[in-house]
């Protein structure tokens, strides 16, 4: 763990929010997705409790749609680190009827994980879920307070969250209801890169330059994969490509990069002109997609 005592005041205030969320709720857990953006909590994590462990579990919902890379490396860091990882899947949804699989040029799991997700939070009593969501990467996400409470049925009220005055956080909820806890609210995209590189953090290899099996549809890049539906004209090419958001395969789309290493990735990051949610295809079904998830309990 690199410069643990260089001073870096949106760590430090990311570190904070962290040991208030432990310090004021019972049973928090940390939303992992094998992202960039979760990858870079558990790092926080680590420093906020260093040098004992993270005294909260993982909770990873898989879609069964994840790449194939990502699942790896969330294995490998959670064996490396000692971490308790708690895996929930939306196929298991799906089989007792729960939710039912999209179909179609632009099916998706991604919203199907609400259930699950809502679904965990039940089972384990989870009373805060610390998640990587930025503030910079949408709308909806701008919104955000950095505890938002969601009700009894893990919905989202824009208008009925607290306010945050000199950065007091306020974590008493009712019964039934549960927190949602946001540390790295205040970085943008450059913040996590440029933090992965100073850390010299581990991350999954297709956020780097690799070629790929892709084919192109309403100007964007997809992954040709069995989980991913094309159409006969669409055709399969080997691009040189990689990822700026990672998630459900179904709704994550590629860049044209030659960006090989960290440096090079915070370069391409710093002349960027396109959001990073620009390739997030679920983000495009309506301007208020992520705004309509989140009111119904997504993460």
């Amino acid at each position: 763990m690199n410069n643990i005592f260089v001073p870096n005041p949106k760590e430090a205030e990311s570190i904070q929010i962290i040991r208030e969320v432990a310090a004021q709720f019972e049973r928090p857990v940390l939303l992992f997705s094998g992202g960039k953006d979760s990858i870079t909590l558990v790092r926080l994590a680590q420093k906020a409790f260093y040098p004992a462990r993270i005294p909260f579990p993982l909770l990873h919902v898989d879609t069964g749609h994840n790449f194939p890379e990502t699942i790896e490396f969330r294995d490998q860091l959670v064996e490396e680190l000692g971490l308790e990882l708690i895996v929930r899947n939306v196929q298991d949804a799906i089989d007792q009827g729960k939710v039912t699989e999209e179909k179609g040029r632009y099916s998706s799991r991604n919203s199907l994980q609400t259930t699950t997700l809502l679904d965990a939070i039940e089972e384990f009593k989870f009373d805060a879920c610390i998640g990587g969501a930025r503030r910079d990467e949408e709308k909806a996400r701008a919104k955000e307070r950095v505890f938002s409470v969601r009700d009894d049925f893990g919905q989202w009220d824009e208008k009925n969250q607290r306010p945050e005055l000199f950065d007091m956080l306020n974590g008493r909820i009712g019964q039934g209801q549960n927190v949602r806890a946001f540390p790295i609210s205040n970085w943008t995209e450059l913040d996590v890169w440029e933090y992965i590189k100073t850390e010299n953090i581990k991350i999954p290899s297709i956020y780097f330059a690799h070629k790929r099996e892709t084919f192109v549809r309403d100007g964007l890049i997809w992954s040709a994969s069995e989980h991913v539906y094309r159409e006969d004209h669409e055709e399969v090419e080997e691009r040189m490509v990689r990822f700026r958001t990672v998630g459900d395969m179904t709704c994550t789309a590629a860049v044209l990069s030659n960006a090989e290493t960290l440096e090079e990735v915070v370069d391409e990051i710093r002349e960027s002109t396109i959001s990073e949610r620009g390739a997030r295809i679920d983000d495009k079904r309506s301007e208020a997609a992520m705004e309509n998830r989140k009111k119904v309990g997504y993460f």
